[in-house]
C-alpha cells in the first residue's frame, strides 16, 4: 500500500479520534435516513456492463490491513469491517460468491496477493503508476479529496482565492498539499507543521486560519471536534498531486474476475448499496 496523502496523514490522526467517529454505532441512524451528505459518483450512466458468466465456483480471498480506519480495522469483535471490507462482501453477495476477507500485515499486502496468497486487494491503496505496472485495478470506488478547514464560524460555501489571499494556512510540510499549495496558491502564507495535529491545533489556536489537507483525515477531525470546526469551500481531486483514487487490486492473469467485480461496484451504486455504506463510515463526508 502506498502510504502517502490520505494514507500518512490519516495515520497521523490519534486512533482513539478515528475510532471516536462511532462507525458502527452511528451506522443504523445514517443508512436509515436519506442522504444528507455528498456521495462521491464515480459511475458513468452511459457505460453499462453485462452480467458476467458465472463460471466455475470458486473462494474468492480478499486480503486488508485491520489498522486504517475508516477503511478496514477490526471492530469490536475483533472482525474486519470498514467501507472497503464491506463493499468487498457487498460485492460478493451480489455475484452470488463464496468470499474471504483476510488480515494481512501492511507491509506483506502486495506481495501476499503477487504470490497468491489472496486474490483481491481490499485495502485502500491510492493508484500509482507503479501499482498499475504490477497489478490489474478494479473500477475506482474512492478518491480522496483534499479540502480547506476552518472554525465553524468562518466557513462558507465558496473559497476562492481572492478569499485566500494572503490567508494563514497551515498544511503538513513535504506533503502533496503543500506542494500544491506551494505551486498553486502561492498567494496564501503557509504555517507548516510537523503533522495533521499539529496543523489544527494552530488553526485552533488561531496561529493558522485555514488548514489544507486530506479529506478524510480532516473529515474524522470534524467529527471528533464537536462542531468546533467546518470544512470551507469545495474539495480539490487534481489526481497530479492527490492521486488517481481507490481501486480493488488483483493479478492481472484474473480479467474473468475484474469483470466481474466492475459489474459487481457498477450494481451496488445502481441499487443504493454504495451510498448505505459511504454514509456508514463517513458520518461527515469528505466532499
Amino acid at each position: 500500500m502506498i502510504r502517502a496523502g490520505i494514507q500518512r496523514q490519516m495515520r497521523q490522526m490519534p486512533r482513539a479520534l478515528t475510532l471516536a467517529i462511532s462507525l458502527l454505532t452511528v451506522a443504523t441512524a445514517l443508512a436509515q435516513e436519506p442522504p444528507r451528505i455528498a456521495i462521491p459518483n464515480l459511475w458513468d450512466p452511459r457505460i453499462r456492463l453485462d452480467r458476467p458468466e458465472p463460471g466455475p465456483p470458486r473462494v474468492v480471498r480478499f486480503l486488508a490491513d485491520d489498522d486504517y480506519p475508516p477503511f478496514h480495522f477490526a471492530g469490536p469483535d475483533g472482525a474486519l469491517t470498514g467501507f472497503s471490507v464491506e463493499l468487498a462482501r457487498a460485492v460478493c453477495e451480489k455475484l452470488g460468491w463464496t468470499c474471504t476477507i483476510q488480515p494481512r500485515r501492511f507491509d506483506t499486502l502486495t506481495d501476499s496477493l503477487a504470490e497468491g496468497r489472496g486474490d483481491v486487494l481490499a485495502a485502500a491503496m491510492n493508484l500509482t503508476p507503479a501499482l498499475r505496472e504490477r497489478f490489474a485495478a478494479s473500477h475506482l470506488y474512492f478518491r480522496a479529496p483534499a479540502r480547506f478547514v476552518t472554525t465553524r464560524g468562518s466557513a462558507r460555501a465558496e473559497l476562492d482565492g481572492a478569499a485566500l489571499q494572503g490567508r494563514r494556512v497551515a498544511v503538513v510540510s513535504g506533503t502533496a498539499h503543500q506542494a500544491f499549495l506551494e505551486r498553486l496558491m502561492p498567494f496564501v502564507q503557509r504555517r507548516e507543521s510537523t503533522d495533521l495535529n499539529a496543523a489544527v491545533a494552530a488553526l485552533r489556536s488561531g496561529e493558522a486560519e485555514y488548514v489544507f489537507g486530506d479529506g478524510v483525515a480532516l473529515s474524522l477531525a470534524l467529527a471528533g471536534s464537536g462542531g468546533e470546526f467546518a470544512f470551507s469551500g469545495g474539495p480539490y481531486l487534481e489526481s497530479r498531486y492527490f492521486g488517481e483514487g481507490v481501486a480493488f487490486l488483483l493479478r492481472k492473469d484474473d480479467p474473468v474476475l475484474k469483470r466481474a467485480i466492475d459489474y459487481a461496484l457498477q450494481g451496488l451504486w445502481d441499487d443504493g448499496t454504495y451510498a448505505r455504506l459511504y454514509l456508514r463510515f463517513f458520518p461527515v463526508s469528505p466532499y
